[in-house]
């Protein structure tokens, strides 16, 4: 064939596939291969066993091939079959082939008649086979069977399109004899990814079983529906034959016999078969490798300098050595600890930038959900007044109070101081859950050595662990000293002469920071209807007073402005299909938010947007909704309560009192609780990590256990060196064939318009089933545009005068071209230019 060194590359493109897919590398190589696509019992099945020579997929009703088969049939002296998932395991029986095949299907797709895009991997070794790589997908369906999805005609398509809008992938579309070829799922699927023909191939299948009177002489010969690359024929075996076992070998020599004894097809019989099937596919493979060859070569050299340094520490490896060992673990340990110290103090190599996590999201903590935790707690106004009302009473007693009692100003600050407790807890629980993270984090380093790693976050998880109790004791300490002693001679405390002015004062400080832009950022307005578009994505932006969208950030096409008067912000369930994380807006007095809607649902992909904005709106003045349970008879009580205008007064006061007094308070815990955190469990723990994790490590018991490598990471050095072995072979069997490799020129293109595709519309075939009957009894009609010539195939018929190069037309009584690169002589056939 001319092609040798690159019969040699096609081996090796399959062991490259093989080694890549199995350690998991982004490699990426677009490997050429041949995807089979065609409808359900068009034969796809039947030609892939033709090809094996053995009854090996499973067969039945609805869709069968449920996963995509890749399919590497490769020339050797013995038969057998190894799939990449029982690696190492050979099947020289074919029906365990079917049996794992299913078994493996039904593994990821369950038993329901579910599809996966999921590939099987399977290599069949045999001296009856050419080598070829093809991947057969599953059948074109357009009605669910069972309890299969209403949508799984589009799924196929997708799982199709994966493979097929590859460039380098070779399209086999496969199409029975005894169907209407003009709207063939699989030649429309080839037109849409490759509309100038390049790729695909066409495979007619069931000539056998054509109507009494009809042929495809036509079509084989490409002048009826015309493709590029032309038609091969073939005839598989019936169900009939199916069920009765016959052989393959019996099924291929009774194909042989169909187109020798058949009248239409006995001219280009040595054109038509399986046999001539493989031997195309696989000269097509081994030329659509040369075209990309460069490409190929580019890749391979990229992956085998990423693999260059690996492979070098993996060479003369020992991993039962205890010097290494000993080095090993210094070295593990030390690298530890500084990971762990740049993730929290935000410095270094290691920078995330997806999401906010060590260091960065800590002091989130610090400084958004901790002050949003301490406003949640704060309690109803009402209520608040209800309390203080009831405490000066009660202070009061029997008596009719003159003055207002400061005891009540004190027992109502207790109780609010009382309340921090719950969220300076919280907050420890959040810094301890973000450390711990951390470690885990850290600890990824350590997956080839499984035991270092469990052992190295079991010691400072444990120790974190220790610290919390600490931590926590301190805090609740920090909120016992707030209650010890109630200083009312604070200069920050505006004192009872100053308490009846705290409304004026407030509302004058409010106005001061109108036009102070809190936050800037994208939200999904969710609650949207559908008839307006649907939920869409906006730039908002968050001042002192309003709370405004814009079409983009340009901030250029305001869309709304809404001010923040009476709003307030709630969390909203998120939905079953929803990915994102929605809070809502509301107005305290019922009225429409924006437009028609009663509430703005804005959505985020992560809780912690949610959260961090949730913080931005209280400090803009938006506060969280208070969710209070209250019994029926308190409730009751309440709506019953009244005051008379001294009480009132007083009440006013000391609520004035109490906010002057709690804010000194809440300034001094948001202060203090960073300090103390950091204090007791952040610089702690970096100290316990750089000081006593070795030794902790060394007490823990026998070193060489720790470093025991895990059976992943020998596996991973083997392939790594295998593949950096592969990958340098592939690159010199591809220098070698580069001066060697005899190229095919490509078929002139052809009128495909017929065909429904991006190229153009649907137009009728040039002839009817009736002039076909009149084709098999030798009366033919001229191909329109040209006058018909006594020998006149397709690209891929039977008059051309080179076996090697199936593309190449010829004339009759003239010598094939000597120069492989010549230009083919004008073709007869309906031509439209490149």
């Amino acid at each position: 064939m001319g092609n040798r060194g690159m019969e040699d590359l096609i081996p090796l493109v399959n062991k490259l596939q093989d080694a890549f897919s199995f350690i998991g590398q982004a490699c990426n190589l677009d490997l050429p291969q041949i995807a089979v696509v065609g409808g359900q019992s068009a034969g796809k099945s039947s030609v892939l066993e033709n090809f094996v020579g053995r009854d090996f997929l499973p067969r039945g009703s609805g869709i069968v091939t449920r996963r995509p088969l890749v399919l590497q049939l490769i020339s050797a002296t013995a038969e057998w079959a190894e799939f990449l998932h029982c690696k190492g395991k050979k099947f020289t029986d074919f029906d365990e082939v079917r049996t794992e095949i299913e078994a493996e299907t039904d593994r990821v797709t369950g038993a329901n008649r579910g599809i996966s895009p999921v590939p099987i991997n399977l290599r069949v070794y045999s001296p009856h086979v050419l080598n070829l790589t093809l991947i057969d997908l599953p059948g074109i369906t357009k009605v669910p069977v069972g309890d299969q999805p209403a949508d799984i005609e589009q799924q196929i398509r997708e799982m199709i399109m994966q493979f097929i809008t590859r460039e380098s992938c070779l399209i086999l579309a496969v199409t029975p004899a005894n169907s209407d070829l003009a709207n063939s799922d699989a030649l429309k699927l080839a037109k849409d990814v490759d509309p100038q023909g390049l790729r695909t191939i066409g495979v007619i299948t069931k000539l056998d079983l054509m109507d009494e009177g009809t042929d495809a002489r036509e079509i084989l010969e490409n002048k009826l529906l015309p493709l590029r690359r032309g038609y091969i024929g073939v005839v598989n075996r019936s169900q009939k034959d199916i069920d009765g076992k016959k052989d393959i070998k019996a099924a291929l020599e009774a194909e042989r016999k169909f187109f020798l004894s058949h009248s239409s097809y006995r001219h280009m019989a040595e054109k038509m078969g399986t046999p001539r099937l493989q031997r195309v596919l696989n000269e097509q493979l081994t030329n659509h490798i040369r075209d990309t060859l460069p490409a190929f070569r580019s890749k391979l050299q990229s992956q085998l300098l990423d693999l260059d340094k690996e492979a070098e520490e993996y060479r003369g490896y020992r991993p039962d050595d205890p010097s290494r060992k000993t080095k090993q673990l210094l070295q593990m340990v030390q690298q530890f600890s500084v990971d762990f110290e740049k993730r929290i103090e935000g410095s270094g190599d290691q920078v995330d930038t997806v999401e906010l996590s060590g260091g960065a999201k800590i002091n989130r903590i610090f400084h958004e959900r901790f002050p949003f935790e301490l406003v949640k707690m704060e309690c109803d106004e009402k209520e608040m007044r209800r309390e203080i009302s009831y405490a000066i009473k009660n202070i009061h007693g029997i008596r009719t109070g003159l003055f207002t009692p400061d005891m009540a100003f004190e027992a109502i600050v207790k109780k609010q101081v009382i309340k921090l407790k719950g969220p300076c807890v919280k907050c420890v629980d959040m810094v301890i859950q973000e450390l711990i993270n951390t470690v885990r984090q850290c600890s990824d380093k350590l997956d080839c050595f499984p035991m270092l790693r469990e052992e190295t976050e079991r010691i400072v998880t444990t120790h974190i662990r220790d610290r919390e109790g600490r931590a926590k004791d301190q805090v609740l300490l920090l909120i016992d000293i707030q209650l010890s002693y109630i200083n009312t001679n604070h200069e920050d405390f505006i004192g009872f002469a100053n308490a009846q002015q705290r409304s004026s004062q407030t509302n004058k400080s409010q106005s001061s920071a109108v036009n102070q832009v809190i936050r800037k950022g994208w939200l999904t307005i969710n609650n949207i209807s559908i008839m307006k578009g649907g939920a869409k994505e906006y730039w908002f932006v968050l001042t002192a007073e309003s709370f405004s969208w814009f079409k983009d950030d340009e901030e250029k096409e305001k869309k709304y402005m809404l001010p923040l008067d009476n709003l307030k912000v709630r969390d909203v369930e998120k939905s079953f299909m929803s990915s994102k994380h929605i809070f809502c807006i509301f107005n305290t007095e019922s009225r429409n938010v924006y437009k028609d809607n009663r509430t703005l649902e804005l959505a985020c992909d992560a809780q912690d947007d949610v959260e961090s904005w949730k913080s931005s709106l209280l400090r803009a003045g938006v506060y969280p909704e208070k969710v209070m349970v209250v019994e029926s008879e308190t409730t009751t009580a309440t709506e019953n309560f009244s005051m008379d205008p001294q009480l009132e007064r007083k009440v006013e006061t000391i609520r004035n009192l109490v906010d002057s007094y709690m804010a000194i308070v809440n300034k001094c815990i948001r202060d203090l609780m960073p300090k103390a955190i950091m204090h007791l469990m952040l610089n702690n723990v970096k100290d316990f990590i750089n000081a006593e994790l070795l030794a902790q490590l060394y007490s823990a018991g026998d070193q060489n256990a720790l470093m025991d490598e895990s059976q992943e990471q020998a596996r991973r050095r083997d392939e790594v060196l295998r593949t950096h072995q592969a990958l340098k072979e592939a690159l010199a069997i591809i220098g070698d064939i580069s001066t060697s490799t005899i190229t095919v020129p490509m078929p002139p293109p052809v009128d495909n318009s017929w065909v429904g595709g991006p190229g153009g519309a649907r137009r009728s075939p040039p002839s009817s089933p009736t002039a076909s009957r009149r084709m098999s009894s030798g009366q033919r009609p001229a191909p329109r545009g040209a006058p018909p010539p006594p020998n006149r195939p397709g690209p891929l018929g039977p008059f051309n005068n080179s076996a090697d190069s199936p593309q190449a037309p010829s004339r009759p009584n003239r010598a094939p071209p000597s120069i492989p690169s010549r230009r083919p002589p004008p073709s007869p056939t309906r031509q439209v230019p490149p």
